[in-house]
């Protein structure tokens, strides 16, 4: 937030453009871009990219933060994670995730050919991949929203509790679902952050992946 704060003001300060002409360009108050600009309220990804493309700026990349803590003691942290703050993991297909799941050491179909993408997340056990979002099940009117077309990176070994985004397949399903766990009156629902479609139960058949780290957007 505060780094496309930074941008737009120099972006207005370059194009000696007002609040109140941004305001215009985006349909909005001059009002509603100061509370954005001085921090008193926080726009969406497609908010954000709205006023960058008024400024003639067509491209963001936005990492949101759903980050899983990592508590290893600085002096504890192995050394590919001091020294090499990023790494690269796979961008699998909503078909394979058991597959990614249940090969620790190598990726299923690694090839040449094979699309990777770097993160700062050093996963537990060095196996995690990405995924693509696909449809509007985690596009949210409003709060946390994960939108289609956004990568989301997943560790397969972190414990799914509820509160955890996390990716889940039904044996008799050939994809795997993106979806919020959650727990009420004793039963675990896996729950879209979209109101417009249904939760469905956890049952003992699901299968819990992975849970999700991670959501980059690029616009």
């Amino acid at each position: 937030m505060d780094k496309w704060i930074e941008l737009v003001k120099a972006k207005m300060s370059e194009l000696k453009v007002t609040q109140t002409e941004l305001g215009e360009r985006v349909g909005m108050s001059q009002g509603g871009i100061g509370h954005w600009l001085n921090k008193r309220r926080e726009p969406g990804v497609t908010e954000m990219n709205r006023v960058l493309k008024a400024l003639g700026m067509d491209f963001l990349e936005v990492v949101l933060v759903i980050r899983e803590p990592q508590p290893t003691p600085e002096d504890e942290m192995p050394l590919a994670q001091k020294y090499n703050p990023y790494f690269r993991y796979p961008v699998c297909d909503w078909r394979a995730p058991c597959e990614v799941r249940d090969t620790a050491a190598s990726y299923p179909g690694a090839s040449a050919k094979q699309r990777f993408e770097l993160t700062d997340y050093h996963a537990r056990g060095g196996a995690a991949f990405w995924l693509t979002v696909t449809g509007d099940s985690m596009t949210a009117p409003s709060g946390q929203s994960i939108a289609e077309g956004m990568l989301i990176l997943v560790d397969p070994e972190l414990e799914a509790v509820p509160g955890k985004l996390v990716i889940a397949q039904w044996p008799d399903s050939e994809e795997a679902i993106f979806r919020k766990l959650d727990e009420q009156a004793g039963q675990r629902y896996l729950v879209p952050l979209n109101p417009t479609w249904p939760k469905t139960l956890l049952t003992d058949e699901c299968r819990i992946i992975g849970v999700v780290v991670q959501a980059t957007a690029r616009y």
